[in-house]
């Protein structure tokens, strides 16, 4: 066991489950089950890579007690007849035999159950529902819409909701009874009972969605009844020794007259003398805001949801488990000082489902980061399967071997340090080819580091990418340009390209000025190594940045990061022209910073690239900081100290002292065309392919790298 997390790896019990240590896999929705309800060998895959990953106990994805009424995403897990107990099987003895518990999480969707209201199914509500606005549509692009969560019925109408009488509550109660029960013949090691997130049961916790005047509205032990009752039924269907769980929300953040923390721990007492086992502490936030997602119940905020998993564990003698992106130290801290039992972690097993083996292993360094990007939850919004933007192997389990050990190794050059180009070394050197990866800069990372400036969580993924490149036998040299006569040198088998997009700003009038940078003069002016773009400061600035890089200040990005909040060349008031990823992040930087910034965006959306959980996030942030953001605008002209552009056929001039171009990043095929007569294989991937980011990239590198490995 490792000598860093003795509590956290300590071995565990809920009722009379026993656990090998105590990191849960929270449930996380995937969509990877069948559209008739049955397991996949997809989704079983997904789940025995988490078991064999060293996780003590996993939580099935949210599934369908009543399926298929209930259901919340297209691909639900159902648990409301025998002819779903072969694939429900499978799934418990590929997990058991890496020695992983599993419980499935049992719910009825309430008024979240999109797949009742696209089948025109009526919706049981403990209250009738009080309309409300949403903002999610104006974070949307035309694309997404088209595929976001259904909302209408077959006829075009909206959900068709109805007030529950003793008589539907019972209905239901004995439908989760009857699941947890299938549960149990499935080999499943316990049940949780999902009572948060909006969905049913968490309907009739909220004082705000139940209005009702009977003996379930009303008071905290009114309005839990539904919940005490169900917890009854499936302890009566189970027996004693099953273990039952039970997620709550310790508050409801943007819902006036919602869950709070003292109600969730009320609720947690009557829990506990009902007969569950276990409390699974969470939250919840007002879907109508797009930015409530990353409040509840994807916290934003590191270690958001702690404080309420200790209230919780003070009221009851039950184990508590706490969620909402806890690092293991932190984790191991709480459970030492007796705040919570468990740790739950979602995210961060997407990207790295060995995590809990590596902290066995005293290998901590070499955990995969989430970069806390959203695109995974992201993808449930638009009814897609889930995915990681840093490990393209999640929901891919089943399909291949990318570790594989090669038995005719080749000579492969990667050009380009980068995500892509990183990932694509190491994932050849794995497989034990001769690799060599050239990087123009004195660092790797590539566009990655300015990212890493502006959005924290990116720099871990370029550290840990880096690493690995480090610990590999990989040639690595860097401040190398690749040319035809050098690359000609090494006689690669195989070159694969990775160096990234040209970034030239689009032809717009006044863009030679001194005052105006586009993308990579930009990137050379904070990292202080592009000449051009220090040209165009005054002489003290430029003195300034040529101490920082001889010292080698400005290739520290967690420093440079910290001195820019004191100083930087960027003036007081900035345009930003582009709204998309780039423009986006960098903004965010500089508002962070105390700059007055104003976004003029030539298309119909902000951020596309961005997945929409962060995007919504940032333009929230953004906004909330008082930057100005326009869309759909024309005819941009750059002025000695204004900018002037058309909106909505009215002209505006805006004051400025500074214009940043974040337009024109193009695929960059310069280099391939000079390789293209010779004797090696000439592959590119990553946004001189295709501009498609880190996520892009790093999906490019995979999907070559399992190409090659068929060929080879």
């Amino acid at each position: 066991m490792s000598h860093h997390y003795p509590h956290l790896l300590s071995p565990g019990r809920i009722g009379g489950m026993a656990l090998r240590n105590r990191i849960v896999m929270a449930a996380m929705g995937t969509n990877f089950a069948a559209a008739d309800g049955h397991c996949t060998e997809r989704l079983i895959a997904y789940y025995e890579a988490r078991a064999r990953g060293g996780a003590g106990l996993l939580v099935l994805e949210t599934s369908a007690a009543l399926w298929p009424s209930g259901a919340s995403m297209p691909n639900t897990v159902g648990f409301s007849d025998d002819r779903f107990l072969p694939g429900l099987r499978e799934l418990t003895n590929r997990v058991h035999q890496h020695g992983a518990k599993i419980v499935a999480q049992l719910n009825h969707s309430g008024k979240m159950a999109q797949e009742d209201t696209a089948a025109g199914r009526p919706i049981p509500v403990p209250s009738p529902i009080k309309p409300s606005r949403s903002d999610m549509f104006n974070v949307l692009t035309g694309d997404e819409i088209a595929h976001f969560i259904k909302g209408a019925a077959p006829d075009g109408s909206g959900p068709n909701y109805y007030e529950m009488t003793p008589e539907h509550i019972a209905i239901i109660v004995n439908g989760f009874a009857e699941a947890a029960a299938r549960a149990q013949r499935a080999g499943f090691d316990g049940i949780e009972l999902h009572a948060g997130h909006g969905y049913l049961l968490a309907n009739f916790l909220s004082p705000y969605t139940n209005r009702r005047s009977d003996h379930y509205g009303g008071a905290v032990e009114n309005r839990a009844r539904f919940l005490v009752e169900t917890i009854a039924a499936v302890r009566a269907a189970t027996g004693a020794d099953f273990p039952i769980l039970v997620r709550l929300d310790a508050n409801e953040y943007r819902i006036e007259g919602g869950i709070r923390l003292a109600d969730c721990v009320a609720t947690a007492r009557l829990c506990e003398r009902a007969g569950a086992d276990a409390i699974d502490v969470s939250a919840y936030g007002n879907v109508a805001h797009s930015i409530a997602f990353t409040e509840a119940p994807l916290v934003h905020e590191p270690g958001g949801f702690i404080s309420f998993a200790e209230a919780v564990k003070h009221a009851v003698s039950i184990p508590v488990i706490a969620v909402g992106r806890i690092e293991p130290d932190v984790a191991e801290r709480a459970i030492a000082a007796g705040d919570f039992d468990f740790l739950a972690m979602g995210r961060k097993l997407l990207a790295d489902p060995d995590l809990p083996k590596k902290l066995v292993a005293g290998q901590e360094k070499s955990v995969l980061p989430c970069i806390y990007c959203y695109i995974c939850v992201s993808q449930i919004f638009i009814n897609k399967p889930v995915c990681c933007a840093v490990n393209h192997n999640t929901g891919r389990e089943h399909d291949s071997d990318l570790l594989a050990r090669t038995g005719a190794p080749k000579t492969m050059l990667v050009v380009g340090g980068g995500p892509g180009g990183m990932e694509c070394a190491r994932l050849l050197a794995e497989q034990g080819h001769r690799v060599s990866l050239w990087e123009k800069d004195a660092d790797l990372g590539g566009t990655a580091r300015i990212a890493g400036l502006a959005y924290a969580p990116n720099e871990t993924l370029v550290h840990h990418l880096a690493g690995a490149v480090h610990a590999l036998p990989i040639a690595l040299k860097l401040r190398t340009t690749a040319t035809r006569e050098n690359i000609a040198a090494l006689d690669p088998d195989h070159i694969i390209l990775a160096t990234g997009a040209r970034r030239s700003a689009p032809d717009i009038p006044g863009k030679a000025q001194r005052h105006v940078f586009d993308g990579d003069e930009l990137r050379g002016l904070l990292f202080g190594n592009n000449r051009a773009a220090l040209a165009k400061l005054p002489p003290l600035q430029r003195l300034v940045l040529h101490v920082g890089r001889w010292s080698q200040i400005l290739r520290n990005i967690r420093l440079l990061r910290l001195l820019s909040k004191l100083w930087m060349p960027i003036s007081r008031d900035v345009v930003i022209i582009g709204g998309g990823l780039v423009g986006l992040e960098l903004a965010e930087y500089l508002v962070e910073r105390k700059r007055n910034v104003t976004i003029l965006e030539p298309g119909a959306a902000f951020g596309p690239e961005l997945a929409i959980v962060r995007r919504a996030r940032v333009l929230h942030e953004l906004r909330a900081h008082g930057a100005v953001l326009h869309k759909s605008v024309e005819e941009i002209e750059i002025g000695a100290r204004t900018v002037r552009f058309s909106l909505g056929g009215e002209h505006q001039e805006l004051a400025c002292s500074q214009v940043i171009i974040a337009l024109g990043a193009q695929p960059d095929d310069s280099l391939l065309k000079q390789l293209s007569a010779g004797r090696a294989q000439v592959h590119q991937i990553g946004d001189c392919r295709r501009v498609g980011y880190i996520d892009g990239a790093m999906l490019d590198a995979r999907e070559l790298v399992q190409r090659l490995q068929q060929e080879c």
